[in-house]
């Protein structure tokens, strides 16, 4: 399956990378490295996540307190958001609506 990258969860990575960036040198590539290496593995993985709001799969970083949301369509995984879970909920929830 292929996996394309939205540009709002392209932005998320981003904003993601300078964070960690900024704490520490070279925690941001790490960061980035990870995380689009997870998305990469939802060329064979897409589906077997947890489905939400009756359209998304998530699926949760195994190194950072991000998850990877995303669905399916036409043979196509679309990343539509990679978000920090330690959001509020509410933020969360509004924008994946």
């Amino acid at each position: 399956m292929n996996v394309r990258i939205l540009p709002l969860a392209r932005n998320d990575l981003s904003q993601g990378y300078w964070f960690y960036e900024e704490r520490a040198e070279r925690l941001g590539e790490y960061f980035l490295s990870s995380l689009e290496s997870e998305i990469d593995e939802l060329a064979y993985q897409a589906g077997i996540h947890t489905k939400i709001l009756g359209f998304y799969f998530v699926k949760h970083s195994a190194r950072f307190p991000y998850s990877i949301y995303y669905f399916i369509s036409a043979e196509t995984v679309m990343v539509d958001a990679v978000i920090d879970q330690r959001r509020d909920p509410e933020w969360i929830s509004e924008r994946l609506n």
